[in-house]
């Protein structure tokens, strides 16, 4: 400031000139960098206009993809996984069906019997006491080897529906394993033809190493149906042990083949 007082009158004029020419300059800049700023929010507008999925979540997983993925995994032996799967499905849909039954199943397969009865109990629930659901917790039961518990399930789903097969057939293959042989015949008779429950008696026999009485129902069964093929490759074998070396293994198709109960047997949804 003091050398300003001390120059001539030229420099304040000049100086004005200087500070005149710098504003001039810098409204410039400034007006270029607002034009620039205003390009630059266009551009990026623009850009936001064209990709409209770029800031989208992707959606949550559902109780369907859940089950999905625990049914590869079963498929694949990984029970564990499979398992883990089903129960974040009952965490998004604690009443999801399909999640149940393959929970209750797999917790079968895997001797997890408490939580798998937990399970079926809740597949009751849900399915407002369903004929499978009784069906699949009496196998259950009766894997467990808890026989009245699974006889009682086997009763209330026959009491739900008369002419269900599934409790029906099963409740007899029960009663035949523990020498009930009346009771289950009667069991078998609601729904099967005389031929089918001569197999599936003769099939239990089999299994519990009664090969006489076990040839004798197969007999039996094909003097009712000689058309009856899986008595007969049964009854070949029983007579011929060699003969099982060729021939092809039975299969269901004239009678149910008796097995031994498993979450295999677990039937419907």
């Amino acid at each position: 400031m003091t050398r300003r007082l001390l120059t001539s009158a030229i420099v304040p004029s000049l100086a004005l000139l200087l500070v005149i020419g710098c504003g001039g300059k810098n409204k410039d800049k400034t007006a270029a960098a607002k034009s620039k700023n205003q390009q630059l929010s266009k551009t990026e507008s623009a850009s936001h206009e064209r990709d409209p999925f770029e800031q989208m979540e992707d959606p949550p997983i559902s109780a369907n993809t859940r089950v999905a993925a625990g049914q590869l995994a079963e498929a694949q032996g990984d029970f564990a996984r499979a398992i883990s799967q089903y129960n974040e499905a009952l965490k998004l849909d604690p009443s999801h069906r399909d999640a149940l039954f393959h929970l209750g199943q797999a917790y079968t397969l895997q001797k997890r019997f408490d939580e798998a009865i937990a399970t079926w109990q809740k597949y009751l629930q849900v399915t407002k006491n369903s004929v499978q659901g009784y069906n699949n917790l009496a196998l259950t039961y009766e894997v467990a080897g808890h026989w009245a518990e699974a006889e009682s399930a086997f009763k209330q789903g026959i009491a739900k529906d008369p002419d269900d097969a599934s409790c029906r057939i099963n409740y007899g293959l029960l009663l035949a394993r523990r020498d009930q042989t009346e009771d289950a015949k009667a069991q078998l008779s609601a729904v099967l033809s005389p031929a089918e429950v001569s197999y599936n008696l003769g099939s239990i026999c089999e299994q519990k190493g009664k090969r006489d009485e076990a040839r004798a129902y197969y007999q039996r069964a094909l003097e009712l149906d000689p058309k009856l093929r899986d008595a007969r490759i049964r009854l070949a074998i029983l007579n011929d042990p060699k003969a099982a070396r060729s021939t092809s293994p039975a299969t269901p198709g004239g009678a149910p083949a008796a097995t031994q109960p498993s979450a295999d047997n677990a039937v419907g949804q």
